[in-house]
């Protein structure tokens, strides 16, 4: 019995073939022809990768945001690294749980954001001895891995000319390089060989770098870009605040006016019952008093007539 008989074999998630386990993708379970015929895009919110399962959902969110959207609600910028994945509070899970286990973020050496995280078990000599974030570690590690690409495959070129050089250089060792009836011929020396062999590789190299860096500055303008949405959204809260005051404020003035409204109302209502009652008092002490007066002066007209001597 073969070793595959032997072996236990599982179900692609998608054909629900059956395979060895490695030739299974890690995370979906997909044969090489399903991952091959499904795009690989990144997430709208936590900017992770992930294959699409489904032709006819074009969703480029993943399973998890997706859960956490329809649990939480659209998610807001992340405090720290600025990605719109913070669904609880304002940190997105990977800073949370990067925070909670590695302590305070720092700033990254590539993008000068403060959201990079002095990770112990991150191997220093594989980021060039960086301290970087986590859009900016994936960015140099894709760009570390192309360029060892296309390194392995200018080494495997120039190893396959060489080969060829040396068959034929093997091929027409009987004939000579220089011919006196003939114009001067002459292959070009190994050396030179190799230096324009690395001359290609240098340059491809340099191309990869400068897409690199190209890729490195786009990431910093997506970040920048959301930091500015980010400021945005606190300036429209704060705005959103103060009209809220503002509106209270304004409620309790024309409250109070109304009340100092009606006070002065009621004040001026009893100013003007007292002076009424002021006039009628008036009035009848000035019919009291004119009564007296007459009294008094008829009183003394009698007493003038009697005691007056009489003319002859």
């Amino acid at each position: 019995m073969s070793n595959n008989n032997k072996s236990a074999l599982f179900a692609c998630s998608k054909c629900f073939k059956r395979y060895l386990y490695e030739d299974l993708s890690s995370g979906q379970q997909l044969c090489k022809e399903c991952r091959g015929s499904y795009p690989v895009v990144k997430c709208t919110y936590c900017r992770s990768e992930f294959q699409q399962t489904d032709k006819s959902n074009t969703s480029t969110i993943c399973k998890k945001c997706e859960q956490f959207v329809a649990q939480y609600g659209r998610p807001t910028a992340c405090s720290y690294c600025n990605i719109i994945a913070a669904f609880i509070g304002q940190k997105c899970q990977r800073c949370a749980n990067s925070e909670r286990k590695y302590g305070p973020p720092v700033t990254c050496d590539q993008c000068k954001q403060n959201c990079a995280f002095n990770r112990k078990d991150m191997d220093c000599e594989l980021l060039d001895g960086k301290v970087l974030c986590w859009l900016c570690t994936l960015s140099f590690k894709r760009a570390l891995a192309k360029t060892k690409k296309t390194d392995a495959e200018m080494k495997l070129l120039v190893k396959k000319r060489d080969g060829s050089k040396n068959r034929k250089t093997k091929h027409t060792n009987v004939m000579k390089l220089i011919d006196d009836s003939g114009p001067d011929f002459a292959l070009p020396p190994p050396s030179k060989m190799h230096r324009n062999s690395h001359r290609h590789v240098d340059v491809n190299s340099d191309n990869v770098v400068v897409i690199t860096d190209l890729k490195e500055q786009i990431a910093l303008l997506q970040k920048q870009s959301h930091q500015k949405n980010f400021q945005l959204l606190n300036k429209d809260k704060f705005i959103t605040e103060l009209k809220a005051k503002h509106f209270t404020t304004e409620n309790e003035l024309r409250n109070k006016m109304n009340s100092d409204k009606k006070e002065y109302s009621r004040e001026v209502e009893m100013l003007h019952s007292k002076i009424k009652c002021l006039q009628k008092e008036v009035a009848t002490l000035s019919k009291s008093g004119g009564k007296r007066g007459v009294h008094l002066r008829k009183e003394h007209d009698s007493g003038s007539g009697t005691d007056s001597p009489s003319v002859t």
